[in-house]
């Protein structure tokens, strides 16, 4: 009878794990991310969620500056030598990115939800993301159609804006953009 374990070969045991243990981790089509130690192993997005990524990163490549882009997961964004995340879209300052890594907080993260990683979108990334100083973090529910858009004042992030289905979501940091949540899962 063969013996099942919880442990992935070559992990440290008994101590936080590090950046440097998550470039160990293999590449499966999984998403491998580390939020203060621990380690998320999340499954490969599903279509709809794909869906959602690529028409949500279309509509703010066409309303970014010249200086900020857009970059989809899976794409590193250090925070700490104990947190590298994968947000599903990230917009950015074009001079911020390295060829392997955000090294800093971006300015906005968005996450699309999904059964798998809701609880850690909506509370272990958003707290993690809140910590590093990211000043905007957006949630998009493709089943409800729904997008919530949160901007961190005194540490804390607040909703400034929120639309479901048909009705106009709109904000102005950290660049003018507007559209509907229905537009994002025709």
């Amino acid at each position: 009878m063969a013996t099942m374990t919880t442990q992935v070969r070559g992990l440290p045991y008994g101590r936080p794990l590090t950046n440097a243990d998550l470039d160990s981790m293999p590449d499966d089509g999984h998403r491998y991310e580390l939020i203060d130690g621990v380690l998320i192993v999340s499954p490969a997005p599903r279509l709809r969620h794909q869906r959602v990524s690529m028409r949500l990163s279309v509509v703010l490549f066409n309303a970014c500056p010249d200086d900020i882009e857009v970059l989809a997961a899976p794409f590193d964004v250090v925070l700490a030598g104990d947190s590298t995340m994968q947000p599903d879209l990230i917009v950015t300052r074009t001079e911020h990115p390295t060829e392997r890594n955000l090294p800093v907080a971006p300015l906005l993260a968005i996450e699309i939800l999904s059964r798998s990683t809701r609880t850690f979108d909506l509370l272990l990334k958003k707290d993690r993301l809140a910590r590093a100083g990211c000043p905007h973090y957006w949630v998009v529910d493709p089943d409800e159609p729904s997008i919530t858009a949160w901007t961190l004042r005194d540490g804390e992030y607040v909703v400034v804006a929120e639309a479901t289905g048909d009705r106009p979501f709109a904000v102005t940091d950290p660049f003018p953009v507007a559209f509907t949540p229905s537009d994002l899962v025709l």
